[in-house]
């Protein structure tokens, strides 16, 4: 096959599934009502009126080991309805192009753990926001995909940038409008061709359209977006920064600004009153930073932590991925504000 071709066929798949996903969101449009005024949490996810509270009991707290056994986790998501998390179970890297096999597993502590999706390559998940689809980032095709719920069945969300290959997605987030954004770390490469060039870059989709947001990150990993969606945060793993993009209605960013510094940041999740709760797998806690950017404490969770999601029925219990490889498990702590389920 030709070198024209397979990029031919990149861009058909990149236009083909990002139409599936952003039919599947409500609304479809990257427009918000306000045309002024940037989408913010997706409905349901943070309600109106609730008393605001401070989201720590304490500055240093410590996460509860509930569940163990697995090889490496990523991305939890709680999926509200049934009231269970689905996370990336990441295997070693395997073929002569060294690439990780990962397994969406389905849990529900302390019940044993269920196979959602075999060998769906995933590291970051994320929900679209109709709740319908996951979200993930895909690093065994380098691709960012979309598995509907309802049956694990998989479409292209994001195939190339300008008909090049990414390096390895790995964490993604998501606007209420369907506006997908996304890291490329090379994690997950393997011995796969750079066809980035060396960079490692952070990605948006919009109505089917890949843009780039910044290519001179180095290594950038955890991403999310603040519950108004005026301000896209993103972790840059190899510089021990987590920086902050003003958004536009549009999608479209500005130029970023030091939010914070952390030691390896790795995944992110943010409560409805705006905190971040960023994951440093390097020190196995989490760091919680207020919007301003004031530190407020930390919650230990145990070596090798790479991510967090809130769950439970008031959504108000932190849900935590740490371990060892080979013992990768689910930590958990209550805290004060209801937050984002990814």
């Amino acid at each position: 096959m030709s070198v024209d071709t397979l990029r031919s066929r990149r861009r058909l798949l990149a236009a083909v599934g990002t139409a599936c996903l952003l039919l599947a969101s409500a609304p479809a449009t990257a427009a918000a009502a306000d045309p002024d005024t940037p989408p913010g949490a997706p409905a349901g996810v943070c309600e109106p009126g609730t008393p605001p509270q401070p989201p720590l009991p304490g500055t240093t707290l410590s996460a509860t080991r509930v569940q163990g056994g697995f090889s490496f986790l990523e991305g939890p998501v709680w999926i509200a309805g049934p009231g269970h998390l689905l996370v990336s179970d990441m295997g070693t890297a395997t073929g002569t192009q060294q690439v990780q096999p990962s397994t969406i597993r389905r849990l529900a502590p302390p019940a044993p753990a269920q196979s959602f999706v075999a060998a769906s390559g995933s590291n970051g998940l994320a929900l679209s926001p109709d709740g319908q689809q996951l979200i993930a980032a895909t690093h065994d095709t380098r691709t960012v995909s979309a598995f509907r719920l309802s049956d694990g069945a998989r479409t292209v969300v994001a195939a190339t940038f300008q008909g090049r290959a990414f390096n390895s997605p790995n964490d993604v987030t998501v606007r209420a409008d369907g506006v997908v954004y996304f890291t490329d770390p090379n994690f997950q490469r393997g011995r796969r061709a750079d066809e980035m060039g060396g960079r490692t870059g952070v990605f948006r989709v919009v109505n089917g359209q890949v843009s780039l947001v910044d290519d001179t990150l180095r290594q950038p990993n955890g991403i999310a977006l603040s519950p108004d969606g005026r301000t896209l945060y993103v972790g840059a793993n190899a510089e021990n920064r987590i920086y902050a993009y003003a958004v536009q209605p549009d999608g479209s960013t500005g130029a970023r600004t030091v939010f914070a510094a952390i030691t390896g940041p790795d995944g992110v999740t943010v409560d409805c009153a705006g905190n971040l709760y960023w994951v440093s797998h390097n020190e196995g806690r989490v760091h919680v930073f207020s919007p301003a950017g004031a530190e407020l404490g930390t919650i230990a969770a145990g070596a090798g932590a790479t991510n967090a999601a809130f769950g439970g029925p008031d959504r108000r219990t932190l849900f935590i991925t740490a371990g060892r490889t080979g013992d990768y498990g689910i930590s958990t702590i209550t805290l004060g504000v209801p937050g984002y389920p990814y």
